[in-house]
């Protein structure tokens, strides 16, 4: 007994252990001093960054993205552009055309390691690091480096010049150490889309032509120096001469964007028990109005969102005229300013909406796109339908995925952004199902348990890096129902949901509906029957993976025994004659993404005896 009782005494300690460890986080803090030549667009600077390893393991290279060296012809973003079958029209071979003097890079002067030159070699968009000295487990190391970057002509996300004429847009602009958790280093080719960061505090120096106005992460640290609407009322500004210096301070954020264009205005709206807005933006005639009406939306959105999702934990943000389109950043977003009023409200409020998912919670969106862009487009939709009333939000969402599942360009949602065949496919993918996976939890959870279980893995996970199985375990504990077997078919497959009315008899005085599940993907169902008299009764079908219903109305719902998934029907029996219904139908909030609802509904208007669909 003793012989086996100390091996396995190890096992479970090793266990008890990795479990413990098994969340840990790197740390990063940087410190930069740079300088942008808004002549000949050059970024020179030098770069502290103390690393802290918090993994158990010890780390004998490290990695940094030069995402610059993307928008140069011949790069894997350009090749990428060039051969898929439907490029981003913002890039297409845009890059491939770029001149010597338009083209980006980033290039490392001088690497030291704790004051020891290291070794290192670029390929691509990733600086792979040679360490002189490993990096123990629980310890940290400085990394010094000067640096030397060409801002390229604006083409994706970052540059210069943009097609609203904004100067510059400076995002995925410093060497930026990649992340390293329990699934390894992830430092991917920058080829497309979507980042992953480490937690940690930036403080970042910017010297430029003193004319300009800069926008992004943090907090400025000295506004009286810098003025350009910074300043509080009434504060003297005591610019010196020459260029001048921009100091930010940003705690807590896992990247660090800003912006810089000399006709910006600057204005700053207060939410109420939360954040100081502040807009940027080239004021003209296509914006001037706009830009002013959207402080209001941007303020109600914020509080929306920290009543229902969880509370923005950052003093401030900022909403910023740059980009080509939108695109998130910790404490800040960059969007097209002009445009129709709804479209910059639509944009906005979906950027910022990534404040909860892509800089709080800031799963990796690489992995995970869905996390993110599925759950900002969720929200967008929740909190637009706010300002207009829209009784359901999310139809065209739906719209997008029937399209796609039409087109038979469908790939599975759980693979790395880059690699979908399509653009169509990610997209559709990243964006609207992972909105309808929070639609279609509601629908299984119902509404309040969901709203509730939403703020749970908030509050939960903010900070930590979540990953799908730590969303859907928030879920699960919060409703008290087994959810996983949806997401796992809803992400990991391409399954469809499709059920639909097969029989409906009379016998002795009451109704039998045969209910029949078509598609591979199963589901709760919710079959609403109308009677002449007006009155609605609703029958509950909680499926058994649930094990468990969602809480039903008092009045009006009947719940049901299970149905078993491998069962392929399902008869209801109603206590009322067929000449007393009119109407039936399955999933009549259409919350479901049943992909064929022509068999969902049944008519029986005009008096019948029986009915049996003649397709079956």
């Amino acid at each position: 007994m003793k012989r086996l009782y100390m091996p396995l005494l190890f096992t479970f300690i090793h266990i008890v252990i990795y479990s413990q460890d098994y969340r840990w986080q790197q740390r990063v803090e940087y410190q930069m001093n740079v300088r942008l030549d808004v002549k000949t667009h050059k970024l020179t600077g030098t770069q502290k960054l103390v690393y802290t390893n918090n993994s158990p393991d010890t780390l004998s290279k490290v990695y940094y993205h030069l995402y610059y060296n993307a928008f140069q012809p011949g790069s894997m973003m350009d090749v990428r552009s060039r051969t898929i079958a439907d490029p981003d029209g913002r890039v297409t071979d845009r890059i491939a055309k770029l001149k010597d003097d338009e083209i980006g890079y980033q290039r490392i002067l001088k690497l030291t390691q704790d004051g020891k030159e290291v070794r290192f070699k670029v390929n691509g968009t990733i600086l792979e690091v040679e360490l002189n000295k490993a990096l123990l487990p629980k310890t940290k190391t400085t990394f010094d480096m000067q640096f030397e970057a060409q801002v390229p002509v604006q083409i994706r996300r970052t540059g210069r010049n943009n097609r609203e004429g904004i100067a510059y847009s400076m995002t995925q602009w410093y060497p930026k150490i990649a992340e390293y958790d329990h699934q390894g280093w992830h430092a991917y080719q920058y080829v497309a889309r979507e980042f992953h960061g480490v937690w940690g505090d930036f403080d970042v120096k910017i010297t430029l032509d003193p004319t300009y106005v800069v926008a992004g992460t943090g907090l400025l640290q000295n506004p009286l120096q810098v003025g350009h609407g910074y300043e509080k009322p009434g504060s003297k500004v005591n610019r010196p001469t020459g260029e001048l210096t921009w100091h930010f301070l940003a705690k807590d954020v896992i990247d660090f964007a800003w912006a810089a264009d000399p006709d910006y205005t600057h204005t700053i709206a207060q939410v109420p028990d939360g954040p100081e807005v502040h807009f940027f933006y080239q004021k003209n005639e296509k914006t001037a109005d706009n830009w002013k009406r959207l402080e209001e939306y941007v303020v109600k959105h914020f509080q929306f969102m920290n009543r229902t999702f969880g509370k923005y934990p950052y003093p401030a943000y900022s909403v910023i005229q740059g980009g080509d389109g939108g695109m998130e950043y910790p404490m800040c977003t960059l969007i097209l300013g002009e445009g129709n009023f709804n479209g910059l409200v639509s944009t906005a409020i979906h950027e910022i909406s990534h404040s909860w998912y892509q800089a709080v919670l800031a799963s990796n969106e690489s992995l995970y796109p869905w996390m993110d862009e599925g759950f900002t487009s969720f929200t967008q939709d929740e909190s637009l339908a706010k300002f207009s009333n829209t009784e359901n939000p999310h139809t065209s969402t739906y719209a997008s995925y029937f399209a796609l599942v039409r087109s038979g360009l469908q790939e599975p949602a759980s693979q790395h952004s880059d690699h979908f065949t399509t653009n169509r496919a990610y997209s559709t993918a990243a964006y609207s199902m992972g909105s309808m996976l929070l639609n279609q939890l509601k629908y299984i959870m119902g509404d309040e348990t969901f709203y509730r279980a939403m703020r749970n893995y908030y509050n939960t996970w903010k900070f930590r890096h979540p990953e799908p199985n730590d969303f859907i375990r928030v879920m699960e504990k919060t409703s008290g129902l087994s959810l996983s077997w949806f997401m796992r078919y809803w992400i990991n497959t391409t399954k469809r949901i499709d059920y639909g009315i097969k029989q409906v008899l009379q016998q002795n005085g009451k109704t039998f509906v045969v209910l029949e599940r078509l598609g591979e993907l199963p589901m709760p169902v919710e079959l609403t029957v109308t009677y002449r008299n007006g009155a609605r009764e609703v029958y509950y079908l909680p499926l058994n993976e649930m094990i468990g219903s969602k809480k039903l109305p008092t009045s009006g719902w009947f719940a049901l025994t299970p149905w078993p998934w491998v069962n392929p029907t399902y008869t209801i029996e109603i206590n009322k004659p067929l000449s007393d219904i009119v109407a039936m139908e399955i999933d009549a909030a259409q919350q479901t993404a049943d992909i064929d609802r022509k068999n969902n509904k049944l008519d029986l208007s005009s008096e019948l005896k029986g009915y049996t669909d003649p397709t079956r």
